[in-house]
């Protein structure tokens, strides 16, 4: 433990910086001039020349790069463009309501995915499970976007029971909740199933059983137990992911989060928000990996993590 924390905390800040190094190149790589969409159509030359000064966008880019590194060890990555604050200040308002619908999403779907998989495990090969398993392929293979517009439809237009949009109350968290869950609880609950199987098939098991141990036991702390750690990081990796903004989702809502933040700064070559918002996501996103990992022995004591550091 001693030697794998530093060696991993390492690792994930240095994939933080290549990953915000990356996006400032290819930001700037883009189509596209941020002084003009600043400045509107109708700029002048000198308009726009003035413009660049001011954000520091007529300067080479190797010196716009490590002035961006002097902000990045500083934690100031510089005024939004379009919204006229600064960039890491107008993140961090953005990511509590992604936090709330990616947490409210993994729940849900770790509360159906999970029992679900385990029904399918226990069925495994019967016509019932097949069903399901049919149903699962096709939560699976919905796009996100089809999705929220379908439940849009029916539960806000046609049944107005929940807001079309917005976070104005926490019946605007419902339609967004369920439309990140479905996705996940097909990949999840599949998983567990896959698990599962291989487990009840698995020696041990069958030993266990011509012992005389109970099918409820065999299915709750051998079978499931085994999968816990593939299950775990799965939900955990999906989790990560979330936090990185589900942007398509959040455009649909109009869900106040990240993911819609960042479509508004590609729209606006809003350079210092795009290399706030990856900064910050980046960060969340290394430090869910590292708790998932931390948390390997209490799931599995036969886990060590100096060992795993060596590897």
């Amino acid at each position: 433990m001693l030697t794998y924390l530093p060696k991993r905390l390492g690792q994930g800040l240095l994939t933080v910086f290549l990953t915000v190094s990356v996006v400032f190149l290819l930001i700037r790589l883009a189509p596209g001039d941020p002084a003009a969409a600043f400045a509107g159509p109708l700029a002048t030359s000198e308009e726009l020349a003035a413009v660049r000064e001011q954000f520091g966008l007529d300067a080479p880019i190797f010196q716009q790069y490590l002035i961006f590194i002097g902000q990045l060890f500083t934690g100031n990555l510089g005024t939004s463009y379009s919204f006229q604050a600064p960039a890491m200040t107008v993140v961090m308002e953005r990511l509590p309501y992604t936090l709330t619908l990616a947490t409210s999403s993994i729940l849900l779907a770790a509360l159906v995915a999970i029992p679900l998989g385990m029904w399918m495990a226990r069925r495994a090969d019967t016509g019932g499970e097949v069903g399901v398993n049919v149903l699962t392929v096709a939560g699976q293979s919905m796009p996100d976007f089809w999705t929220g517009i379908m439940l849009l439809t029916a539960f806000s237009v046609v049944l107005p029971i929940f807001p079309a949009s917005g976070f104005t109350t926490w019946g605007g968290l419902v339609l967004p909740t369920i439309t990140v869950a479905i996705l996940q609880v097909a990949l999840i609950s599949r998983m567990v199933r896959r698990e599962m199987v291989n487990n009840f098939n698995s020696p041990y098991l069958t030993i266990a059983r011509s012992r005389g141990v109970s099918e409820r036991l065999l299915t709750w702390r051998y079978a499931l137990g085994n999968a816990g750690i593939p299950v775990f990081t799965a939900l955990g990796t999906r989790f990560a992911a979330m936090l990185n903004g589900v942007v398509v989702v959040e455009v649909v809502f109009g869900w106040p989060g990240v993911g819609s933040l960042i479509v508004r700064a590609l729209e606006t070559r809003d350079y210092p928000l795009i290399q706030a918002t990856v900064l910050i996501t980046a960060l969340l996103a290394v430090a869910v990996q590292l708790l998932i990992d931390l948390a390997y022995p209490l799931l599995d004591p036969r886990v060590r993590l100096g060992k795993a550091a060596s590897v």
